[in-house]
């Protein structure tokens, strides 16, 4: 199956944005969309950040999530 077939709601749920707590982006999203407007809001929402890297790695990614909706 090429990866052009595969839906951005798939993508979204197998894409891991906490590498750590194996948090997805679909997760991420959807802390968002419910109201989840900083960094530390999605912490409290969804365990991200909270791994063995102290948020290093997923923060930057959050925050462009988070960003990204704030655009629509």
């Amino acid at each position: 199956m090429s990866g052009n077939n595969i839906s951005p709601e798939i993508m979204d749920k197998l894409t891991k944005v906490c590498l750590c707590k194996a948090i997805s982006r679909a997760t991420i999203k959807k802390a968002v969309e419910n109201g989840a407007s900083t960094v530390e809001e999605v912490k409290k929402a969804t365990g991200a950040t909270t791994g063995g890297c102290g948020g290093k790695r997923c923060t930057p990614k959050i925050q462009q999530i988070i960003d990204e909706y704030k655009n629509k």
